[in-house]
């Protein structure tokens, strides 16, 4: 027994270690000089490969050379079950996180269009014109899907949709989404909500005992599915609070109080600034970039000043740089959510 207990106390320490190491490196590289700043495609990739990864060491800790009847006995058939349920809303999550990419995705195409216009060699009202339609397309669509209410009564399937033929599905290279909308009345924010239900450090004697895996890895899924509502729009994400309670004592949870604290400035930000769907860096870019963009077309002449046109072709250039990163960062990070 005491061998075991050393072995528990050993593996613990190496799934601390390995949690905290992780969320560390993600801190590092959100900041504003890093090239995967805070809440951007590219980190948001990260991130989820960080929730993978840390899931692979929790199994291998929880059941790896372990009695399966540990499972049934105190404190761990309680636990369990309970992780498990958090598992099932995670899912649900996930699949609305996935379903909400390609609005993400709608979103480039429309900057994608206003590019092209404003790129023309020689450009004039009818490429201004065109420009302006599409961006003015992508600033409803962004303040619709903040306050949208999807009606839809259907269900997210995880594994595509039934009778599907073969002109629907995926050509190769290309990914399409195999998510319906979330059923009527289903909120991102409640399900959090309800994924931090009951959620309580272990204390005491099972501080030191597997309870505490399973607790560092429900804090870690949270976290997760968290910042993925945050940054993408989902449904219903009204309520969704800007923090949820971590200990800030416990060593592996300190980065990841960093992280969260980010997160909640950038969400305030937001709140006094704008009405933009979720909180992804390069959505916040094609949001800025399009209103600065649509000013220049409202007040266009031809022949534009020269000046005019080196300010605007600056903004445009950022934009297609914007929309590249889009394009190559979206669907491996779908994909990623799907793995999850």
């Amino acid at each position: 027994m005491d061998g075991n207990h050393e072995q528990e106390l050993e593996d613990l320490e190496l799934f601390q270690k390995y949690v905290a190491d992780r969320f560390s490196d993600l801190l590092s590289s959100s900041s504003d000089e890093a090239a995967d700043s805070l809440l951007s495609v590219s980190w948001l990739r990260k991130l989820v490969d960080v929730f993978l990864c840390c899931e692979a060491e929790f199994k291998a800790v929880l059941i790896m050379g372990r009695d399966p009847s540990q499972v049934s006995k105190p404190p761990l058939d309680r636990l369990v079950p309970e992780f498990l349920d958090r598992v099932v809303k995670a899912l649900d999550v996930c699949n609305a996180v996935s379903h909400s990419v390609e609005s993400v995705r709608h979103y480039q195409k429309l900057a994608e269009i206003a590019v092209s216009a404003f790129e023309q060699r020689s450009i004039g009202d009818g490429q201004v014109r065109r420009a302006k339609k599409a961006l003015n397309s992508l600033m409803l669509t962004l303040e619709e899907k903040e306050g949208s209410n999807h009606k839809s009564a259907e269900r997210a399937w995880s594994f595509g949709r039934r009778g599907a033929t073969n002109k629907d599905r995926a050509a190769p290279g290309q990914f399409r989404s195999l998510s319906w909308n979330m059923a009527k009345g289903w909120s991102a924010a409640k399900q959090i909500q309800a994924m931090s239900a009951n959620l309580v450090a272990p204390r005491g004697a099972k501080s030191s005992g597997l309870a505490s895996p399973v607790y560092i890895m429900s804090t870690v899924m949270l976290f997760v599915m968290w910042a993925l509502v945050a940054a993408i729009p989902c449904q219903e994400r009204n309520g969704l609070s800007t923090h949820f309670p971590v200990p800030r004592q416990l060593g592996w949870a300190q980065s990841m109080v960093a992280l969260q604290e980010k997160i909640a400035e950038e969400w305030k930000k937001k709140k006094e600034k704008t009405r933009l769907a979720g909180l992804l860096e390069e959505t916040q870019r094609l949001e800025r970039l399009g209103q600065s963009l649509i000013e220049f077309a409202d007040s266009f002449h031809f022949p534009a000043e020269a000046e005019r046109l080196e300010e605007m072709a600056s903004q445009v250039a950022e934009l297609a740089d914007t929309c590249k990163k889009m394009e190559e960062g979206l669907v491996p990070l779908q994909q990623q959510i799907r793995e999850v």
